[in-house]
């Protein structure tokens, strides 16, 4: 898997493996925009919040890879696709500053020690604040697989604040916690869509990994996004974004040409003609068989300009490349002459799409139990003590609508649906939360 959101051939891999830095965060995008298409979905924003981190991109009806990234702090001048990433998740490790201000993060407990409630940690995280607020049900971890300990995390988190002389008491804490971290991955969202231009109350918000589903509605809120998906096996998308990925290579051009009012039609004919030739040579010496699907862009700039926009290539580039330019930063030049830097060709071929089987390990032992079981809970929702259904999704009827609160398990993730919010599992198996 690379970078970029396409697979390819092992020896390929090896003889560049910068292209695979991010290759996991991608896999999970491609998965997130496959399975909200099933949905009927197709601008959203990806949600991927894990143990150590949280990944956030925007696909605006297609996933695409921009040409220059940063990771650690080192320029990578390979495609990928706009991934941000910040140090949010379940593991991270809340802390009291010298002034006594909360903060969660960037330091995570792992998996060794790992949170509290998995029985060895000793630093509060934020999955022992889902757990003390009751968002996170101990005998439902990993399908009941696992006990989460909650005696445990209430006693050393308890004893921590009064370590560090806070004056909180341990559901206080817990609720600050989440508060901090939900901050983290509110101002992710917002890089990657308002700060390129989006308005995120145009998409919907793809939460998956282990604890997107924890903290989606809260983020969505915040954000004025509308519907919340959390799809079928939320802590395995990454993994069935990599097994419908069409195979992808990437070629470009520099060129730097100028123009006014007239595109060199001829000369950038050629340049892709040359590309497309090369791309034939490469899939049939890798032994890919099937049809070839090419997309061209330019990365275009104003002259003196030291950035580009990438543009997909057409008679009217120009036109495109100023409302883009507009768009993105506000203003455009009417009249200033256009530099096209390079010219980038994309090529796929889809693979036979695999199956997605939906019956998963908690489902198998859920599906022995009445289906009109439902337990019932206290959960803090915004300081109060709220009673709450605790469903499992392997149960849900498709298309029947519920009203939170309500807490949703599963083996790999569980979802939380703040008070008065519907929600429903659809047709294509994922669960969809109608926050506005």
């Amino acid at each position: 898997m690379q970078s970029s959101g396409g697979i390819t051939a092992l020896a390929a891999a090896a003889q560049e493996p910068v292209r695979t830095v991010l290759s996991g965060p991608a896999g999970g995008v491609v998965g997130a925009a496959a399975m909200a298409r099933r949905s009927g979905f197709d601008r959203i924003i990806s949600f991927d919040m894990g143990g150590t981190s949280t990944d956030v991109a925007l696909v605006d009806r297609e996933v695409r890879a921009g040409n220059v990234a940063e990771i650690a702090g080192l320029p990578i001048g390979v495609p990928m696709l706009d991934i941000h990433t910040v140090g949010a998740g379940g593991g991270s490790i809340a802390r009291f500053d010298a002034a006594g201000a909360l903060h969660v993060g960037p330091e995570s407990a792992g998996a060794d020690p790992g949170p509290i409630c998995y029985g060895r940690g000793t630093q509060p995280t934020v999955t022992d604040a889902n757990l003390l607020l009751g968002r996170l049900r101990a005998d439902r971890f990993l399908g009941g697989e696992f006990q989460l300990d909650v005696e445990r995390t209430r006693r050393i988190v308890a004893e921590w604040l009064r370590k560090t002389q806070s004056r909180l008491n341990t559901a206080q804490f817990a609720a600050g916690v989440i508060r901090v971290v939900n901050a983290t991955m509110e101002k992710a969202i917002r890089v990657v869509s308002i700060e390129r231009g989006y308005d995120p109350r145009d998409f919907a918000l793809v939460a998956f990994g282990g604890a997107g589903g924890l903290h989606a509605c809260d983020l969505a809120e915040g954000l004025g996004i509308p519907r919340v998906i959390v799809p079928a096996l939320p802590g395995a998308l990454s993994a069935y974004g990599i097994l419908v990925s069409p195979v992808v290579k990437d070629y470009s051009r520099t060129v730097l040409w100028r123009v006014t009012s007239k595109l060199p039609s001829q000369g950038i004919a050629k340049e892709f003609a040359a590309m497309k030739a090369k791309a034939a040579g490469e899939f049939r010496k890798e032994g890919w068989h099937g049809r070839l699907h090419h997309h061209h862009a330019i990365d275009a700039r104003y002259r003196g300009q030291g950035y580009e926009l990438n543009i997909p290539y057409t008679p009217g580039l120009l036109e495109d490349f100023r409302a883009e330019h507009r768009r993105r930063y506000g203003y455009d030049y009417a009249n200033r002459e256009i530099e096209l830097v390079t010219l980038r060709l994309r090529t796929t071929m889809s693979l036979p799409a695999g199956s997605l089987r939906l019956k998963t390990v908690a489902g198998e032992r859920a599906a022995s139990r009445a289906a009109s079981v439902v337990e019932k809970a206290g959960l803090t929702f915004d300081g109060r003590n709220i009673e709450t259904s605790i469903y499992d999704r392997d149960l849900l009827s498709p298309r029947k609508k519920h009203r939170g609160p309500a807490v949703i398990t599963e083996y790999s993730a569980t979802t939380v649906v703040p008070p008065g919010k519907q929600f429903e599992l659809d047709r294509a198996g994922n669960l969809v939360i109608f926050v506005r």
